[in-house]
């Protein structure tokens, strides 16, 4: 086990276990004076989640031809897209408008299919050329960073571990939820690290931990979390940002991938109905993973580390009841190395457009500063 191996595992000691698939935490930063009076969540699902079998594009004949058995029902959005049928209730959403998806989106992230690297870029907001370990802060710290007037208080950290998308010098007070553990949080990212790549491993360690009742907490940590954002956005808080793990669905998808779409439509659903109407039209809320996964079903009846993803974007000030970016399709020509769903657009981008028009960011400086290396290119639209 090498250091970085042992450093990840160690929240407890200030460390970014936080980056791991199956931690749950939570950042808020306040400050309207500065921000305005609009509001952005960031949710990290952490894991890689499926977009595949939550936005599932049954327009494209290769869907079904990749995954016979590998495919939860849905419910038809738009004559091509349907919705995985977990995230029912948030139809209404939807055909109200407040709800919208990216399709075909990733980071600069290629290859090497790690969550931990992957998670690390997706936070840290660089390209490929700059790698996290280079970049000592996160994209919204670096936000906070350059709004004057924002100081050491502005910032909240709410969870057991560290976010690295608000590490940095902007600094962050604490907050978790209130929790009896039967196995230490580091001593559980420290055994995960530890089996990450081994899929059989992998998976037999989140089955203990679900027979031990740790998922169950989990779940009821996203209550507690949401209407604890809920809470701060009605009040001077601007800026959100938490995690939902369980995305890893390397075996029986379509059973293990039920609960974190539930825990994460019940979050958007929470943070609607606590924050209240005024609040959440001004609200944007970004659901964003490390990568996706394989176009086809493994053995295992699951899906395995892939490269392109898909964003569900929430909210009142959202164009919504739309599928935003360019379909690639699932030919077998189209796959990136023939095996995932070819990106066709950068998670920071859509991510920089909403700061654009939510706070009224300068181009320069979420190109240069917030993001460092990103050229915006997404159309706009996405924000009302």
């Amino acid at each position: 086990m090498d250091r970085r191996i042992f450093l990840k595992g160690l929240g407890a000691l200030g460390c970014s276990a936080a980056a791991h698939p199956l931690l749950t935490t939570v950042s808020l930063a306040e400050g309207s004076s500065v921000l305005g009076d609009n509001r952005l969540v960031v949710i990290i699902l952490r894991g890689a989640m499926d977009g595949l079998d939550v936005l599932q594009p049954r327009g494209d004949a290769g869907l079904l031809a990749a995954r016979p058995r590998v495919l939860s029902p849905g419910t038809d959005l738009d004559g091509f897209f349907a919705l995985n049928e977990n995230l029912s209730g948030l139809m209404p959403l939807w055909q109200a408008g407040e709800l919208a998806f990216v399709h075909a989106t990733s980071t600069p992230y290629r290859d090497k299919r790690s969550h931990f690297d992957g998670q690390d870029l997706l936070e840290a907001g660089t390209g490929a050329d700059l790698v996290p370990a280079a970049q000592r802060d996160g994209w919204l710290n670096r936000l906070l960073q350059a709004l004057p007037g924002v100081g050491s208080e502005t910032a909240w950290a709410v969870g057991r571990q560290v976010m690295p998308i608000l590490t940095g010098p902007a600094l962050a007070r604490n907050w978790a939820p209130d929790q009896d553990l039967a196995v230490s949080d580091p001593a559980r990212a420290l055994l995960e690290r530890v089996y990450s790549n081994d899929p059989l491993f992998y998976a037999a360690s989140a089955t203990a931990f679900d027979l031990a009742g740790l998922e169950d907490v989990e779940g009821k940590d996203i209550d507690l979390i949401a209407s604890f954002v809920a809470e701060r956005l009605r009040g001077s808080s601007r800026i959100a940002a938490f995690s939902i793990a369980g995305w890893d669905t390397h075996r029986a998808q379509i059973g293990s991938i039920r609960r974190p779409l539930d825990r994460l439509q019940r979050a958007v659903l929470q943070l609607r109905d606590e924050a209240g109407t005024a609040v959440w039209g001004k609200t944007v809320v970004m659901a964003m993973t490390e990568f996706g996964r394989t176009v086809r079903e493994n053995g295992s009846l699951g899906t395995d580390h892939g490269t392109g993803g898909m964003m569900l974007v929430a909210g009142g000030a959202v164009r919504g009841g739309k599928v935003y970016g360019a379909w690639p399709g699932l030919d077998g020509a189209s796959l990136y190395d023939r095996r995932d769903l070819m990106p066709t657009s950068d998670v920071r981008d859509w991510a920089a457009q909403a700061m654009a028009a939510l706070f009224g960011l300068d181009r320069g400086l979420l190109e240069g500063t917030v993001f460092p290396g990103l050229k915006m290119e997404a159309a706009p639209g996405l924000i009302l």
